[in-house]
């Protein structure tokens, strides 16, 4: 069928509900409705009566309890003097009976007027069919909401046996579906479960954090100066201060601010932006939860993280086991540890700590690595760890003891000053959780933000800047403390199997639609 021929169909629906609201209006119903109080919802129901008919207490004619409750039709079959139609609530499906002799004549006319789409409210007994269905026997209705665009639902079939629904046709367009997600949960319950999902997980996160002590604060999302992490940040204009603003791309820095002022153990969970490309595991709005703990380090941190994602996985989904596709990767602890220049030298098959910068960069030309324009040499050893390395870190892994250059806010490792003590925690290829022993010496930070500044004069635009304010914190004095800045989304991907993060962002950042 041609693009034109769909969208002449479309016409010819649209028009003709437009036609049924007219009716509806002149039959003196209300389109939209104000308000409805259902009694039970379509999981309630069916449990009810299953229970009903277990204790043998089901009434005359084998009726259960009288329901009212509301759903969107999505299911309809009339069969002259009776009505067939599935509606769903929130909390599942649920058939209801419609039969003339029952709800009346007037009532049953009116039932025309509906259509797949529409939000209606029913009430009456419930009863199983002889096919087996457990079913509202509708002894009257009333209309919610008319819809005037009908939801794309494939035809679905489902196995007798197994239960099991497969759906053909329909919404199959990725990008249409993210650009209206909102027609996307209406049709697909799998996708609202992963929703549900990630509301689990955040709820589970919190939870853990706070039976550890830890206090939850707010931190600016607009800011002055922007730091915390090496990115490009959205900029902006506040008016009345003639001033120029930024879109936080970390909260770390203040966090630790609040270390200095005596809370030992705080944590937000919050939306950050980065002014970078698209790609599976990056949306250029994103959340992040960040924690920091006085008197600890990285490796204290890294025992917290062990913890916090058995919590999780126990919890939420009942199983240590993260499933990506056809792969299933076992969680157990302690995590694997790999550090990041021995993995990489394994990899080259060359000592990282031995090669120049130049060698360096030529091996980044040489795997066709993008976007070396003014790349140091951290971020060299950075894109070659991420091109050679990174997609086989299928298992949990803590990536530890970066090179300096690449961690501005870490402490010098006690062991190799040329490292800093810092870990990324990987499964399945995927960078989750960001950790560091925090940088607490002022005289050093300010030496590294001005490494940063020269960097960034060198022409890498996401090196960090000079935050005075920030260092004159330190200088009050920082406790030791360990941090973690852990990327929420890529974590529900992981727990939910999904394989791009615009899978587990309700509103993804799309180009603007023609």
């Amino acid at each position: 069928m041609s693009e034109n021929q769909i969208t002449d169909d479309l016409s010819q629906v649209l028009r003709h509900r437009r036609e049924k609201l007219e009716a509806i209006v002149e039959r003196g119903m209300e389109p939209f409705a104000y308000n409805f109080s259902p009694t039970s919802s379509s999981a309630a129901t069916i449990k009810a009566f299953e229970a009903a008919e277990a204790a043998e207490s089901l009434g005359e004619n084998g009726h259960g309890t009288h329901v009212k409750l509301g759903g969107r039709i999505v299911g309809w079959r009339d069969m002259g003097r009776s009505v067939f139609a599935h509606i769903e609530d929130g909390h599942g499906r649920l058939q209801l009976y419609f039969r003339k002799n029952v709800v009346g004549e007037e009532s049953f006319e009116a039932l025309s007027l509906l259509d797949v789409s529409d939000w209606i409210g029913a009430e009456g007994p419930t009863f199983r069919t002889q096919t087996g269905e457990v079913t509202v026997q509708v002894e009257s209705w009333t209309l919610l909401t008319k819809s005037l665009r009908p939801l794309p639902f494939g035809k679905v079939e489902t196995d007798q046996e197994s239960g099991e629904r497969t759906v053909y046709g329909g919404f199959q367009d990725q990008e249409t579906r993210y650009r209206q997600r909102y027609a996307d949960l209406a049709v697909h319950p799998d996708v609202r479960d992963v929703f549900r999902t990630r509301s689990r997980v955040i709820s589970e996160l919190r939870r853990f954090l706070d039976e550890q002590g830890f206090l939850e604060v707010e931190t600016p999302v607009l800011q002055p100066l922007y730091g915390g992490a090496s990115a490009t940040p959205f900029v902006t204009h506040h008016e009345a201060l003639d001033q120029t603003m930024y879109l936080r791309i970390a909260d770390e820095l203040y966090l630790k601010r609040l270390i200095v002022g005596g809370l030992d153990r705080v944590y937000e969970i919050s939306k950050d932006f980065r002014n970078e490309g698209l790609s599976r595991v990056h949306n250029p709005e994103f959340t992040m939860l960040e924690w920091y703990q006085a008197f600890s380090d990285y490796e204290d941190q890294m025992d917290l993280v062990e913890r916090m994602v058995l919590h999780v996985l126990d919890t939420v989904i009942g199983e240590r086991v993260i499933r990506l596709g056809e792969q299933e990767i076992p969680v157990s602890v302690p995590f694997r540890r790999l550090g990041l220049v021995s993995g990489l030298s394994e990899a080259l098959h060359q000592d990282v700590h031995e090669m120049s910068d130049e060698e360096l960069r030529a091996k980044a030309e040489e795997f066709e690595i993008p976007d070396l324009d003014g790349a140091g040499r951290g971020k060299l050893i950075d894109k070659l760890f991420g091109e050679l390395v990174e997609p086989g870190l299928m298992e949990p892994t803590f990536v530890i003891d970066h090179p300096k250059e690449l961690s501005p806010l870490a402490k010098s490792h006690r062991g190799d000053p040329r490292l800093t003590e810092r870990f990324e925690m990987y499964i399945g290829g995927a960078e989750i959780f960001n950790a560091f022993s925090e940088l607490n010496d002022p005289i050093d930070q300010r030496e590294r933000f001005e490494a940063q500044a020269a960097m960034r004069e060198a022409g890498d635009n996401e090196a960090q800047q000079i935050d005075d304010d920030y260092i004159r914190a330190l200088e009050y004095g920082m406790p030791p403390t360990g941090g973690v800045g852990m990327g929420v989304d890529r974590f529900v991907m992981m727990l939910t199997g999904q394989t791009s993060i615009r899978d587990v962002i309700l509103f993804p950042i799309l180009r603007t639609e023609d």
